[in-house]
């Protein structure tokens, strides 16, 4: 496990380069930090400025170098590495409120973005205008789309929304790609098909996740929920209620294998076998050791003036995270969420031996995982 600080402002997300040599993260503003990883050191070697209103999602393809970035100015671009500067396209979203996550398909030939506007825009580029269109998914979507996850086939796409609801569209867009073939989720997938609607006992719907073979679908709720549902079974969903505080960030480690993270500030490791066969295994994380000291004469009365107690406290927790593993979006009141991202630093998505987590207290924290 290694630990990283990038300042004192909180990290509002993180997308990483191919070979993990670089990593873009947003200090919970308009701006986009890229940072080269030199030794054991980050050096911040890019800036990219385009942005009016609050960063709230990035996402970096690894095969065509572009990175993707929405904010709360209802904006997205899609940045490309020319002469060693990022240069920005603007995509046509035509959307009426701010931007909240963002995330490339599988093949990079699309990407989708969830709004407050209660819309999901499938965004493709368009070579006779040279430029990035988008097509809108609006039904029966309720409230703010919160997450989205790409099935692996390049095709289905999964939402989660503060509708309380977890959906499964289909993304196909028939101009750029050839007609799907059927899977276990169904075989008819014309544009904004919905393959799956599913709600929650009573919270917000902060993240989701395929599989590696992209037949089972998980999730997690501000009902400090965790929720799995498998295609190949009927769509059958298996539930677990957790006595910890809400989970804000899912993400499938192998088949069977789940890491979910949160407002406790660490990351919990869960396993799903199949249907009714949903378990929690353990916590991702090493305990701080704290340290008792002798106190002086003189600490005991400063003490006793700035906190009104004799008592040496420690404030810090027993984590290496020292706040929510979450992301602020901010906008108008009914455009706030919570929301958290956990990516992939190593191995792929069939076998993650490491992956990494952001959090509101600045530091980024690369986790080790042994199958």
């Amino acid at each position: 496990m290694s630990l990283y600080s990038f300042g004192l402002d909180p990290v509002s997300c993180h997308a990483w380069n191919k070979d993990r040599t670089q990593i873009a993260i947003s200090p919970n503003n308009t701006e986009v930090h890229i940072y080269q990883k030199s030794g054991k050191e980050w050096t911040k070697i890019h800036e990219l400025t385009q942005h009016s209103g609050r960063i709230t999602g990035i996402d970096w393809a690894p095969i065509s170098n572009r990175i993707v970035t929405c904010a709360s100015d209802r904006n997205a671009y899609v940045w490309t590495l020319k002469d060693r500067v990022w240069k920005p396209t603007l995509v046509l979203l035509r959307i009426n409120r701010a931007a909240t996550c963002v995330k490339w398909s599988p093949l990079e030939n699309k990407f989708a973005l969830g709004s407050g506007a209660r819309i999901i825009s499938v965004c493709y580029f368009e070579k006779e205008n040279d430029w990035w269109l988008s097509k809108h998914i609006k039904k029966p979507i309720r409230s703010t789309v919160l997450s989205l996850d790409w099935h692996p086939n390049n095709i289905l796409l999964a939402a989660g929304s503060s509708d309380f609801q977890c959906r499964v569209f289909s993304g196909y867009i028939k101009d750029i790609e050839e007609k799907p073939g059927p899977t276990a989720w169904g075989s008819k997938m014309p544009f904004g098909e919905m393959l799956l609607e599913q709600g929650d006992d009573g919270g917000w719907v902060h993240s989701v996740c395929f599989s590696p073979s992209g037949n089972s679908l998980a999730w997690v709720s501000h009902s400090s929920t965790i929720l799995v549902t498998d295609a190949a079974n009927k769509k059958t969903v298996t539930q677990l209620k957790t006595e910890y505080l809400p989970l804000l960030a899912v993400l499938y480690l192998n088949e069977t294998e789940i890491v979910a993270a949160g407002h406790d500030c660490c990351p919990y490791q869960f396993s799903y076998t199949g249907p009714g066969s949903l378990k929690y295994i353990g916590k991702i994380d090493l305990p701080k050791q704290n340290s008792k000291v002798n106190m002086s004469a003189m600490q005991h009365f400063r003490n006793l003036d700035k906190r009104a107690t004799t008592e040496n406290e420690n404030t810090d927790l027993e984590t290496l995270h020292q706040n929510s593993i979450s992301v602020f979006h901010s906008g108008p009141p009914s455009q706030s969420a919570l929301q958290s991202q956990l990516c992939i630093v190593e191995g792929d998505r069939s076998k993650v031996t490491k992956f990494s987590s952001v959090g509101l207290d600045g530091d980024m924290v690369v986790w080790d995982f042994k199958h």
